[in-house]
């Protein structure tokens, strides 16, 4: 397809001949016709320099550099390589788009190369699974039982299954989170659990659960019952953190249908207080979307209409300090009318500098650079929508090759 690239073909294995070299050659100099030697530069660079040349590439740069030479096939492929990219500034994210609404099948976004690749995730048996990423790692939990959880690379295609975490099975809503340690390499997952309290619409039983890629073991941090509210299936960390929305389940005012609570992984509050970490929304949302950029909280929210706040006017983008929001961005609405009829929820994540903007209707991605404020839209994705009830929707990662779960 026009636009796509099948990432099998940037394979560092899959080379077309393994014993190529770079020999001197000779070329006529135009103005005195003598033949002048030339040398390669791949001859007289030492390997510690040509490893930081080939750090700083683009990932889908570093698999063809692969291809070039034996030399540097086995010069990106080692350990020290490998070791080293963790000390360079991180991948721009790319986008994975799902394109079925049951197989998980898609394409991935490349913003640096602006390319879509072919990407087959491993582990992962259905495009509504729960998702969550953090420095090159995806984690991948079922949506039936709630119980089969993986964390993968997904350029490596290096995976690892977990232990079925604790809490309720069959829990009504489930928040899925993840956090890589760049330094050790060793990563959390957390599970927010909330299930409602049966003939009581207005109690939820919550619970948060944590995975330690250390010990390799699940803990339970926290049960609580809370009144009024519950927790929903958006959750995040960022600097130790853990971020996640939750919903009103009363009559009360249309400006309360959303909270944010915050809860600290190294305190771990008293059963009791989580309420007390409370922070409201900036304004009626029809539905908010939490990201980690750079350690800092990003939310991006449907803004819904004074009269009918269910209803979405427009889109704006938010960073929590302290205990405060501060609008960093708003769709313009030559954008906001590009995806057509937008619906009132919508996929959104993001990492680093980039957040991903994507209408369920339809296999348009919008990209928003926070670093520049500049929206601009990728790539046409290589596939179309084939039927009106056609869903799409993904999730973004940082690619890396160093990180293994």
């Amino acid at each position: 397809m026009e636009g796509e690239t099948s990432w099998v073909s940037h394979c560092i294995d899959n080379f077309a001949n393994d014993s190529v070299e770079f020999d001197p050659f000779l070329e006529l100099n135009e103005e005195s016709g003598e033949e002048v030697a030339e040398v390669s530069v791949d001859l007289i660079l030492p390997d510690d320099l040509l490893e930081r040349i080939l750090a700083c590439l683009p990932v889908a740069s570093i698999f063809r550099a692969g291809c070039v030479s034996k030399r540097w096939h086995e010069i990106v492929s080692s350990e020290r390589f490998l070791w080293n990219l963790s000390h360079f500034t991180s991948q721009k994210p790319w986008y994975f788009m799902f394109t079925s609404s049951d197989e998980p099948v898609g394409h991935a976004y490349d913003p640096v190369l602006r390319k879509w690749y072919s990407i087959d995730l491993p582990c992962i048996e259905k495009s509504n699974w729960f998702i969550a990423s953090s420095c090159g790692l995806v984690c991948f939990m079922d949506n039936d039982s709630r119980s089969r959880l993986y964390v993968c690379n997904p350029i490596t295609k290096c995976f690892k299954g977990l232990d079925e975490p604790p809490g309720p099975k069959f829990s009504d809503y489930s928040a899925l989170a993840i956090s890589v340690n760049r330094a050790s390499h060793n990563f959390n997952v957390l599970i927010v659990k909330s299930k409602q309290i049966p003939d009581n619409f207005f109690q939820w039983d919550l619970s948060i659960h944590v995975y330690d890629s250390e010990t390799m073991t699940w803990a339970t941090m926290l049960t609580e019952v809370l009144t009024g509210w519950r927790a929903g299936d958006d959750s995040v960390i960022c600097d130790g953190v853990l971020y996640f929305l939750i919903y009103s389940t009363g009559s009360g005012g249309t400006e309360n249908r959303h909270g944010l609570i915050m809860y600290n992984l190294a305190s771990r509050l008293p059963n009791g207080l989580l309420l007390r970490s409370f922070i409201p929304v900036p304004c009626s949302l029809t539905c908010g979307r939490l990201m980690n950029l750079k350690e800092k909280l990003i939310m991006v929210g449907g803004i819904g209409k004074q009269d009918r706040p269910d209803i979405i006017k427009g889109i704006g983008i938010w960073s929590l300090n302290g205990k405060e929001w501060q609008e960093i961005g708003r769709m313009p609405h030559k954008f906001f009318q590009g995806f057509g009829e937008l619906d009132d929820v919508f996929a959104s994540s993001g990492t680093d500098d980039l957040i991903y903007i994507q209408s369920y209707g339809a296999p348009i991605l919008l990209v928003f650079d926070v670093s520049q404020k500049h929206w601009k839209w990728s790539q046409k994705c290589p596939v179309s929508k084939k039927f009106p009830l056609q869903l799409f929707t993904g999730f973004c990662f940082e690619p890396r090759l160093e990180f293994a779960p």
